[in-house]
């Protein structure tokens, strides 16, 4: 198995029979960003399978859909606040037949697409989080699901935003995890770790992705540095760049 790290929350998971993608989108589409993470070449039968957690720029394109004409065996898991009825898509260019390879998905749901098993949290944003089977491999998507405290937003407003994001990820508890994906973003200043701290003191996640950094790698290692645990700071895979691939052959028993 291999893991690629696109850019900001995409990543695409290659496994011995078909690639998961997450959360991907074209580098140009965010205002003042330039991503420049790619989608490998993958070959025309590759049986693919693009999962969006939400509708926000910077985790769902349009134009995903437009791979379904390149790729026969494609797939969509789209959280269902992403809008595409047909004549939306026929003013943007894309055949509505598109939505036959369309599964919609709510929070707090399962759902079987092919061999795969998908379990959905509510997102403390929007959307959905994924929690994904397949292969034997078990992973799991946050999406916009974070403990998004704010400076200057209070008390009240910052402490339910905690409580909930810890009722979701208490749902995991009992879940085995090989990899997960889980934000890390910096425009919370000293709350940016928040998340991941609870999540990785929470769940038994065996390699953690930090995301949603906007570009922003730094406080991997910062993070790193605060924590006590070495085993716990071990977990969390070091992100340097875009398009950077990682190796599971042999790390993860299946």
């Amino acid at each position: 198995m291999q893991i690629r790290f696109i850019h900001h929350s995409c990543f695409a998971v290659e496994l011995a029979d078909k690639v998961l993608v997450f959360d991907y989108f074209d580098g140009e589409r965010v205002n003042g960003y330039h991503f420049a993470g790619r989608l490998p070449d993958y070959a025309p039968d590759t049986r693919l399978y693009l999962f969006a957690s939400h509708s926000h720029q910077d985790h769902f394109d349009l134009d995903i859909l437009r791979l379904s004409e390149r790729f026969a065996n494609i797939h969509y898991i789209l959280s269902k606040d992403i809008r595409i009825s047909p004549n939306f898509l026929r003013k943007h260019g894309i055949d509505p037949a598109v939505r036959e390879r369309v599964t919609f998905v709510n929070p707090d749901k399962h759902f079987e697409v092919d061999d795969l098993e998908i379990y959905t949290l509510q997102s403390t944003d929007a959307g959905v989080a994924f929690y994904v089977i397949s292969d034997g491999v078990k992973l799991f998507h946050a999406g916009d699901l974070n403990d998004w405290r704010m400076e200057g937003a209070g008390d009240l407003i910052n402490g339910k935003m905690r409580r909930t994001y810890q009722h979701e990820i208490k749902k995991l508890a009992e879940r085995p995890i090989d990899v997960a994906f889980v934000p890390m973003d910096p425009r919370l200043g000293q709350h940016q770790w928040a998340g991941m701290d609870f999540f990785l003191k929470n769940t038994d996640a065996k390699y953690v992705f930090p995301m949603h950094m906007w570009q922003d790698y730094s406080g991997i290692e910062e993070y790193k540095k605060r924590i006590p645990n070495s085993g716990m700071a071990d977990r969390l895979m070091d992100i340097t760049g875009e398009n950077q691939v990682f190796d599971f052959d042999g790390l993860l028993e299946l």
